[in-house]
């Protein structure tokens, strides 16, 4: 149940212009962003650094982006926000079932991960997560992939997650109708990365 009750429609002159800008157009508002939004000065600013974070000019690819934010959302338990980012962009991030399910309950030492690029992104965020910073060994790794544009990029887009993990989860953001759950992406799913079996 939710703690902050989402806003919903109709919507009053200040709250339609600000969830407006948060979605593509004629797409409905989801309810983190109707939640957030009870805060109309908050939402405001929090704006262009969410447009930053999931636009072009970010220094990392698509893929690895949602990796970031699936691993980071998963590992705090945040399935509102995962399943957001499932739902929205793991075809278009070319991660297929068996990746999902890694992020979603495994690890960077699944065999699903080929792309050792791929792995050490895994790893630096598991030690984010864990550590609040990321081992001399798994730096090293990972700046094998990236320059220091990317770096930075990819230890704030894993704190930005950890923050709407914590919105998402404390306020009791109820999940989106249709989004996939942790669940459906457990151990039962098949070993070539199709459908999950049963719940």
């Amino acid at each position: 149940m939710a703690r902050i009750a989402p806003v919903t429609a109709p919507y009053d002159d200040v709250t339609r212009p600000l969830l407006a800008a948060m979605m593509p157009a004629g797409v409905e508002p989801i309810g983190l962003f109707r939640t957030f939004v009870r805060n109309p000065a908050m939402s405001r600013a929090m704006h262009p650094w969410g447009r930053y974070e999931l636009g072009r000019d970010l220094s990392i690819s698509l893929r690895q982006r949602e990796i970031v934010i699936d691993r980071t959302t998963a590992r705090c338990g945040c399935e509102y926000e995962w399943g957001v980012h499932v739902a929205f962009f793991a075809e278009r991030a070319d991660l297929d079932g068996a990746q999902i399910r890694s992020l979603t309950h495994g690890s960077a030492d699944d065999p699903c991960w080929t792309d050792p690029a791929d792995r050490d992104l895994l790893l630096a965020v598991d030690d984010l997560h864990d550590r609040s910073t990321v081992t001399d060994a798994h730096w090293a790794a990972l700046a094998t992939h990236h320059e220091a544009a990317a770096l930075l990029d990819i230890v704030l887009l894993a704190g930005w997650y950890h923050a709407i993990s914590y919105a998402a989860n404390a306020a009791g953001v109820a999940l989106e109708p249709g989004a996939p759950r942790f669940a459906d992406h457990a151990a039962g799913e098949a070993a070539d990365g199709g459908s999950p079996v049963g719940p």
